[in-house]
């Protein structure tokens, strides 16, 4: 009867010890995926720096605090900004960092995430002021580049990596955006003159040069009279052109001449 209590007993406080470890199993078995990382505080001072896989706990006494490693992204909410130009746009961002010291992240600043997302606002709005609208339109990537550097330096020490920082759109002004239109527009029209004129100059060059050739070959003025008039012929069929040959014309100019000549000289008598 005495061996039977005994047992009983220890079958009791088996169960309870099983009991007692599944229900702290949570508290000291964790699994990490390959992307995380734990920070473990051992009351309340830092331990180490845990993981991917399972790790090990001392339940009560040690205390975690999970860092995602992949890239994250931030939204940089639309603010007003004037720029140096003294031009009122409104713009709006997202950043993309990723955490490459996880005890760096946890320790030396409170909520990475929205610290970052903060000083993605306040650089944004300072390099966006100290550069003129032309530049903001023309020059985005650079742009990008510098405040993506500025924060990169910034939350260096916080053990975070800013890998990029897009603006994305940049809304002007009503009034500004009219008067951008009407510069476009006028600056369309001065292309269209300089073109038209380009091309004027260049006619007007192949006319010297074709007035030159004439001059030294008398012969290609009469094969483009020829050929304008087989050009006129094709397209006027009903008609039909008989070309005189230059010399014939040549004879009746050189009539002409003396006629004018011979004129002349009865006047004078």
């Amino acid at each position: 009867m005495e061996s039977t209590e005994i047992f009983s007993g220890y079958i009791t406080w088996l169960i309870t010890i099983v009991v007692f470890i599944v229900l702290l199993a949570p508290q000291i078995f964790k699994i990490l995926r390959e992307y995380e990382r734990a920070v473990v505080f051992r009351l309340g001072k830092f331990q180490s720096v845990k993981g991917p896989g399972l790790i090990v706990l001392i339940p009560f006494i040690d205390k975690v605090e999970r860092v995602d490693l992949r890239v994250l992204t931030i939204n940089v909410d639309r603010q007003e900004v004037i720029t140096k130009d003294n031009v009122t746009v409104n713009v709006d961002a997202i950043t993309f960092f990723r955490v490459v010291d996880a005890e760096a992240a946890v320790i030396q600043v409170e909520r990475y995430i929205h610290a970052t997302s903060m000083l993605a606002q306040t650089t944004l709005r300072s390099i966006i002021g100290q550069v003129e609208l032309d530049e903001l339109l023309a020059n985005r990537e650079k742009i990008n580049k510098q405040i993506q550097q500025n924060i990169d330096t910034q939350t260096d020490p916080w053990g975070i990596k800013v890998v990029s920082v897009e603006v994305r759109d940049v809304v002007l002004p009503e009034n500004m955006k009219r008067a951008m239109a009407r510069q476009a527009e006028t600056e369309r029209d001065r292309r269209a003159k300089v073109i038209n004129a380009e091309g004027e100059f260049q006619a007007a060059e192949r006319l010297v040069d074709a007035a030159k050739m004439i001059e030294t070959a008398p012969a290609a003025l009469q094969l483009r009279f020829l050929q304008t008039m087989n050009e006129i012929s094709e397209e006027n069929a009903t008609f039909a052109f008989l070309p005189l040959p230059m010399d014939f014309l040549e004879a009746f100019k050189s009539m002409a001449d003396r006629g004018k000549s011979g004129n002349n000289k009865n006047d004078e008598s």
